[in-house]
C-alpha cells in the first residue's frame, strides 16, 4: 500500500518511508480539537501546534508574546481532536535558554500530547537538539526564516539568497541532523536551497515558502483558508476552489501536496 493512503498513527517511521519512496507528505497548523479532527480525517499526516497562534489567534504581530501556558493548552486541545496525525508543538520564545528550562518545558509538552517539539535555530541549537533527543524527545529543527529571531534579522525576509549565507545553511542543517534533528523546516528559502538540502540530508525536510521538492509541505490553516490578514507570496486559498467546504479544502490542500502541484512557480521564491 502507498504511504501516501490517508494514514493513521504516523510515526517519524511513517514520514522516513515517504521520504524513501520518494513521495511527500502534508502538515498543517492545528490549534484546537475541532480542526484537528478535521485536518487528520482529510489526509494531513503533521499537524503543529504553532506558536504562530500568537498572531493567529491573539492577535499579536509577531510569535514573541506566546507563552508556555499557552502551547500547553492549544497542544493539549490539538491531541484531543487528532485522529491518528504525527502532533508536534512549538517551544516558544525564550522556552529553551537553559538545559534545565529546555527539558522541563520540552516534557511538558511531551506529557500535553506532543510526539516532537520544534524549535527554531542553526548551529546555535545542535547542543539542545543533542540534549533532547538523547533523552528520548524527537526534534523538529527550524531554519531559513524563524520567527521568534524576527527582531534581530529584520523583518520577515527571504533567507539564503547570497552564496554565503545559503553554505551557511546547508552546513548548519547538516550539523543538526548529526546531532539528532528527526525532522528539518525550512521557511521563505529560494527553491533551489531547499532542494539541495533535502537532497543532500538523510531526514525529512518540510518546506513552507521553500519550494515543492522538500518531502513536505506545511501551510498556516488560516491561510489554506484564505482568512489571514495578510497573504505573502507561498500562499494558496484551498477554500475557492472546494465543493465540500472546509474538509474540501483541506483535502485539496494535500491532495495537491502530494501529486506535486503545490507550491507552483508563482509559491516559489528564487
Amino acid at each position: 500500500m502507498s504511504t501516501q493512503s490517508k494514514t493513521r498513527n504516523v510515526t517519524l517511521t511513517t514520514l522516513g518511508n515517504i521520504k524513501a519512496n520518494g513521495e511527500k507528505f502534508a502538515c498543517m497548523t492545528a490549534y484546537d480539537a475541532c480542526f484537528a479532527s478535521i485536518l487528520s480525517a482529510a489526509g494531513v499526516e503533521v499537524l503543529l501546534v504553532g506558536d504562530s497562534l500568537g498572531m493567529v489567534l491573539q492577535g499579536h504581530d509577531s510569535t514573541l508574546p506566546v507563552t508556555m501556558e499557552d502551547m500547553i493548552y492549544h497542544t493539549q486541545c490539538v491531541k484531543r481532536g487528532n485522529k491518528g496525525a504525527l502532533l508536534v508543538s512549538d517551544l516558544p520564545f525564550m522556552s529553551y535558554a537553559s538545559e534545565t528550562q529546555t527539558l522541563e518545558n520540552a516534557a511538558a509538552l511531551m506529557r500535553a500530547g506532543a510526539h516532537m517539539v520544534k524549535l527554531e535555530g542553526g548551529a546555535w541549537i545542535a547542543n539542545t537538539t543533542r540534549l533532547l533527543t538523547e533523552r528520548g524527545i524527537p526534534v523538529c529543527a527550524h531554519m531559513g526564516l524563524t520567527p521568534q529571531s524576527v527582531n534581530r534579522i529584520g523583518g520577515f525576509h527571504v533567507q539564503g539568497r547570497d552564496t554565503e549565507q545559503a553554505q551557511a545553511i546547508i552546513e548548519e542543517a547538516t550539523l543538526l541532523q548529526e546531532a539528532g534533528a528527526n525532522i528539518l523546516l525550512l521557511e521563505c528559502v529560494p527553491r533551489q536551497l531547499a532542494k539541495t538540502i533535502t537532497d543532500a540530508l538523510s531526514i525529512p525536510v518540510i518546506g513552507i515558502g521553500a519550494g515543492p521538492d522538500t518531502t513536505g509541505q506545511i501551510m498556516v490553516l488560516h491561510d489554506v483558508l484564505g482568512i489571514s490578514p495578510i497573504s505573502p507570496k507561498f500562499v494558496k486559498n484551498f477554500l475557492l476552489g472546494s465543493n465540500n467546504g472546509i474538509p474540501g479544502a483541506i483535502e485539496n490542500y494535500v491532495k495537491e501536496v502530494k501529486d506535486g502541484s503545490f507550491p507552483a512557480d508563482e509559491h516559489c521564491f528564487k
